[in-house]
């Protein structure tokens, strides 16, 4: 779990990282259609009808909140299956807490092992990254670009708006298959059976 916190720092925002120089700013509305994300098999999927409620502003909201739950689902996913293969640092995490120690357990019990001051220090960091990213250049409510991860930045303003293109697509329809497996993993670890193709495997 310490693995999956530490790679939520150094992770980069990929496709959607702001380029000045080629003005890339977010198309406030529209129709599905013009999105990012909008890729077989099934095209401008939104059964309830989310992208009509409110105005161009509240969709541009919308798509920020798929993006980041997206990347954070997408290092979540990565974080429990590097904890569970028993992947870790070596030393100490604390005076008492040895970093092997954790990769023994399974990823949420090794959560609740880590010391509450480095829980705090944890969700502190990403309370200040996501306060940083919500305060770059225009918002993206009002047309800016969409957020990004703070550190490190990436310049995609040689890249051509096809090639970014694509590279959104991959990023928003990988963020959503990452979404879906944590949240199985998230089942199958509360309850033993819930997720029939996860039964059985040591790491749940």
């Amino acid at each position: 779990m310490k693995t999956c916190i530490l790679a939520s720092l150094i992770a980069s925002a990929a496709a959607f990282a702001p380029a000045a120089q080629q003005a890339s700013s977010t198309q406030l509305a529209g129709s599905l259609d013009e999105m990012a994300g909008n890729t077989a098999p099934i095209k401008a999927f939104d059964p309830l009808s989310l992208a009509t409620v409110g105005s161009d502003e509240t969709l541009a909201w919308f798509r920020a909140a798929e993006l980041k739950n997206g990347r954070v689902a997408m290092l979540a996913t990565t974080g429990y299956i590097v904890q569970a293969s028993g992947i870790h640092f070596p030393g100490m995490l604390s005076s008492d807490v040895s970093f092997e120690s954790l990769s023994s357990m399974k990823p949420f019990q090794a959560w609740d092992a880590v010391p509450d001051s480095g829980k705090a220090q944890i969700l502190g960091t990403i309370f200040i990254a996501e306060l940083a990213s919500e305060r770059q250049g225009v918002h993206y409510m009002k047309g800016g670009s969409t957020p990004t991860i703070v550190f490190p930045p990436v310049d995609f303003s040689g890249v051509s708006e096809a090639t970014l293109k694509t590279k959104q697509d991959r990023e928003l329809n990988n963020g959503r298959l990452a979404m879906i497996a944590i949240m199985s993993f998230i089942a199958a670890n509360a309850v033993p059976g819930s997720v029939p193709a996860l039964a059985g495997l040591d790491m749940f």
